[in-house]
């Protein structure tokens, strides 16, 4: 019988990033089982091409505290990680409730656990929280860590990690690359420049939010840029933009975006304002410049390209540095040059290539007197 391999899929940038590897696990006859957890509502798998995949539900929305989602996620998956349907292998992405939970319950029941997007590191568990208290977590528990990045890698070798580690890229790049292949080609606009901004971290909520929202008032006053906000599927967040930048006729309020109209909407802006991982793996990419919506990022290798700057949310840096991609031609072109510092995409059938070369060797009679 072929392997069981289970992926836990709790939020939207889960199922966009584990898509890819889904399907070259398929490739390879080693078709999935996803764990739903409910952590994001209504979440449409159809979308993400996730749909024909065996599908385990745990109804599992998110609270509050994030700490209590994942402790539900555990409990919730616990009874499937038992018994005839014990799986070979669980696989995690990323740093939410719903995979800490799942790396909880496969700790507890003693199922090999894989993490996807290894050794992301801010070096500050308040930012970002709880994500970074997460990542840290979860790779302590974990059997196989896919890394994207060689420094990625050298985080995991310091904190001396149990498991296996190797540097795979992001397969958010995979999906990326998917996406555009699927869009119709890109209508050069003559008129206005798009500056899109999205913006959801904990550290840009509340009171940290309204130096963000005058810095856009600010900037709408430029005849030549149009701006676009894709409002976030958090209610709060989505409110605050709302209370604060509703009603201004330069500042486009645009309902939440699946990930075909998002990285349409991107590789069609002139300039990037967001706190988003997210598109600070694909604005490289896609070489649009990013102005980065936080004072300290997890993912230095889009800075270090050359694409990425961190402005954090002070209201005259922010406006300073949009003017100045505006202003300066050279300086927009120096950001605005293309890179691949997280994938080539093809990181998801190099971890599936991975993954069922670890499993092969977990199965052989001499492994248990190998190891």
């Amino acid at each position: 019988m072929s392997p069981m391999i289970m992926l836990v899929v709790g939020t939207r940038p889960e199922a966009i990033k584990l898509a890819p590897l889904a399907r070259a696990l398929r490739s390879r006859g080693l078709m999935p089982l996803l764990v739903l957890t409910g952590q994001h509502a209504q979440l449409d798998l159809a979308a993400y091409g996730l749909a024909a995949y065996p599908l385990l539900r745990l109804r599992c929305p998110a609270k509050g505290d994030p700490r209590l989602h994942a402790e539900a996620v555990a409990s919730a998956l616990a009874p499937a990680l038992r018994g005839a349907g014990r799986p070979d292998l669980l696989m995690i992405q990323g740093d939410t409730s719903s995979a800490l939970g799942g790396a909880l319950a496969a700790a507890a029941a003693g199922v090999p656990l894989a993490h996807v997007e290894a050794g992301l590191r801010s070096h500050d568990l308040a930012l970002p929280w709880p994500e970074e208290g997460n990542r840290v977590a979860i790779d302590r528990l974990s059997d196989l860590l896919f890394a994207a990045t060689e420094e990625n890698a050298a985080n995991l070798v310091q904190e001396a990690v149990g498991g296996e580690v190797h540097v795979t890229g992001n397969t958010a790049i995979d999906a990326l690359f998917d996406m555009l292949a699927a869009l119709p080609p890109r209508v050069e606009d003559g008129g206005q420049q798009c500056l899109l901004v999205t913006c959801h971290r904990r550290e840009n909520w509340g009171a940290a939010f309204t130096p963000i929202g005058l810095a856009l008032i600010e900037l709408a006053q430029i005849a030549s840029l149009r701006i676009d906000f894709v409002l976030h599927s958090n209610p709060a967040m989505a409110a605050a933009a709302r209370l604060l930048l509703g009603g201004h006729e330069r500042i486009r309020l645009l309902a939440p975006m699946d990930h075909r109209t998002m990285v349409g909407a991107i590789r069609s802006a002139h300039i990037l304002l967001s706190d988003s991982g997210g598109i600070q793996e694909e604005a490289p990419a896609l070489g649009i410049p990013l102005l980065v919506l936080r004072s300290t990022t997890e993912r230095p290798e889009g800075v270090a390209s050359g694409n990425s700057l961190l402005v954090g949310n002070d209201r005259a840096g922010i406006v300073h540095h949009v003017r100045r991609l505006l202003e300066d031609t050279s300086a927009y072109r120096e950001m605005a040059v293309p890179a691949l510092p997280f994938g080539d995409g093809e990181t998801a059938p190099r971890i599936a290539a991975l993954c069922e070369q670890w499993l092969a060797r977990q199965r052989r009679p001499d492994h248990a007197l190998i190891a």
